[in-house]
């Protein structure tokens, strides 16, 4: 009887088995099986620092940036109303003497060469009388401008010192959307702070901040003193001079724009060989060819720039081009906004020879333009 039971529970369990079996492979073509790709272990960085800490990074920058500090003279106008005769009777000539203030703002700076050169915004030392660097370490040092350029917004300073530390530069042109990034500056004036964040985006442009605009966007906390400090790689390099937020309340949002490194260095290199930034210039203004503005001029075409005004004798109007005419291309490279024109034209020399095609009417025409130097918007040094 024992026999049987155990014979019978032995058949029971095959058959189980078989129909499991049966319906596992009678499914198996209608429901994919879920498969987990694991991530790759994270290795140690060569100084065996883990991974989820750039202490190594900041360690590598943080001594070459800089707190900046500004003081202002500024003298006040006389108050009309001090002019009045019964006013001045009874106080005399006190009232008409003009007072002098003293105005003093703070920003950031990154050391660039270890005999003194300093890169920071040109905002952060405007009209400045006096300026004093603040090293890491605490050393004090007195600043004067060496050159500015408002239209990027940059400013190389020179200390009189050597051996300073200074910060290994990137490619900016290397930097991708999700890379990690950290801001190093000197935020309300608390002193040097690291933040950090993300790359959210390159090459934003359309702000209305500088002239030239080609900003790395980050989410690292970026607040009113960071203006001019640096933006640096998980491995401690610049990438980018923080310039700018995004807020409404005057605070960090989430949206930081920094000059990308190869610009600012590029600016860096023309203001100690010239004194100022040499730039190419069409003598135009344009306006992107959108649906409407196509509609509008009777336009076959939604691409290119519509010229809207031309300066006077300047290079344009000298190789014939007019008001109405649309720019789709300069030395061959397709011009997606009028902020191409700018970007394209001023990393030329002046005296360079440029190819322009586009449509006059509906006419296709081309000219030649030999550019001259752009004005310079940047107020002269006070030196």
């Amino acid at each position: 009887m024992l026999i049987h039971r155990f014979l019978l529970f032995v058949v029971a369990s095959i058959l189980a088995g078989l129909i499991a079996g049966y319906v596992a492979l009678r499914f198996n073509d209608q429901e994919p099986s879920l498969q987990i790709r694991e991530a790759t272990r994270p290795t140690r960085s060569v100084d065996n620092t883990p991974p989820f800490s750039y202490a190594a990074a900041v360690r590598a920058a943080a001594p070459s940036v800089v707190n900046i500090y500004t003081a202002k003279i500024t003298t006040q106008r006389e108050n009309p109303l001090l002019k009045d005769p019964y006013l001045r009777r009874y106080y005399g000539s006190r009232l008409g003497q003009p007072r002098q203030h003293i105005e003093t703002s703070l920003g950031s700076g990154v050391i660039i060469s270890a005999d003194g050169l300093i890169l920071t915004n040109h905002h952060v030392v405007q009209d400045a009388d006096a300026i004093k660097v603040f090293l890491n370490n605490g050393r004090s040092l007195d600043a004067r401008v060496l050159g500015s350029d408002s239209d990027a917004d940059i400013a190389v300073l020179k200390v009189d010192a050597s051996n300073l530390p200074t910060i290994p530069v990137a490619h900016s042109a290397d930097v991708r959307v999700g890379d990690v990034a950290l801001a190093i500056g000197n935020p309300f004036g608390v002193g040097q702070t690291v933040t950090m964040g993300i790359i959210s985006a390159t090459g934003r442009n359309h702000l209305g901040i500088n002239t030239f605009e080609n900003f790395i966007q980050t989410d690292a906390a970026i607040n009113p003193g960071n203006s001019g400090g640096a933006l640096i790689d998980a491995r401690g390099n610049l990438i980018g001079i923080n310039t700018a937020i995004f807020s409404k309340s005057g605070g960090y949002q989430g949206i930081g724009f920094t000059i990308p490194s190869d610009l600012a260095i590029g600016v860096m290199k023309q203001i100690i060989k010239h004194g100022r930034v040499i730039r190419g210039w069409l003598g135009v203004a344009g306006e992107d060819v959108t649906p409407a503005l196509a509609r509008a001029f009777g336009l076959k075409i939604v691409k290119g720039v519509l010229i809207s005004a031309v300066l006077r004798d300047g290079p344009a109007d000298q190789a014939g081009v007019r008001p109405g005419d649309v720019i789709t291309e300069i030395n061959g490279q397709e011009l997606k906004n009028a902020y191409d024109i700018l970007n394209i034209v001023s990393v030329l020399r002046p005296g360079s020879k440029v190819s322009l095609e586009g449509l006059r009417g509906s006419t296709p025409f081309n000219a030649e333009v030999i550019l001259a130097e752009r004005p310079s918007t940047t107020e002269p040094d006070k030196e």
